[in-house]
């Protein structure tokens, strides 16, 4: 009986503690974007420019790009920059991963669109506008790997070609959650399109 106390009690932290995580995330900035057209199984997305906070590698898998981009990212929003000014983290995080190297971006918060961003102490992240874009955009759950980004980015791609939408070069990886979210986690793969609207 005793037994039974304990897992219930341990089930109820870990449901708490859930709980709390996905509060955290609903009130964490999100990238703007308007969507344009929803379509059976994904969606067009406008995405207007945005600041973003950029970092390149040479790593042409999702484990070696998000672990040292992830690193040198958060370095700087938390403090490792030259006014030593803390920068609420968003989301998603931005991966674009190819054999020809890849990166990492951070999509900083709004009001940097207007007022200076702080310089980075690590001269390798780049900060940087991103240009407006059309992207169609498909969405995953659980935890990401390689094997998940290239299935969804191949069913999208395969669904652009059905519906004769002419996609641009290359995609990117959107990831919503911290590591430690066990549950309600979401991801995306994106492709820029051609699209007037």
């Amino acid at each position: 009986m005793k037994a039974v106390y304990i897992s219930l009690l341990l089930i109820g932290i870990y449901l708490i503690f859930q709980s709390f995580k996905l509060i955290g995330v609903v009130k964490t900035e999100k990238q703007v974007y308007r969507v344009v057209k929803k379509e059976t199984g994904f969606e067009i997305r406008f995405y207007p420019s945005a600041t973003m906070a950029t970092v390149y590698s040479k790593g042409d898998n999702y484990k070696s790009v998000s672990s040292s981009g992830f690193n040198k990212l958060a370095k700087f929003i938390f403090g490792g920059n030259q006014e030593k000014e803390s920068i609420s983290m968003t989301a998603p995080v931005i991966m674009r991963i190819t054999d020809k190297g890849s990166s990492m971006s951070f999509v900083m918060p709004q009001k940097y669109n207007e007022s200076p961003l702080p310089t980075p102490n690590d001269p390798q992240i780049e900060i940087k506008k991103s240009q407006p874009t059309y992207f169609a955009a498909i969405s995953f759950s659980g935890y990401a790997n390689d094997e998940k980004i290239a299935v969804y980015q191949d069913k999208l791609a395969a669904m652009l070609k059905e519906k004769n939408i002419i996609r641009k070069e290359g995609f990117y990886f959107l990831g919503y959650n911290a590591p430690f979210q066990f549950v309600g986690r979401t991801n995306e793969v994106i492709i820029p399109i051609e699209w007037i609207e």
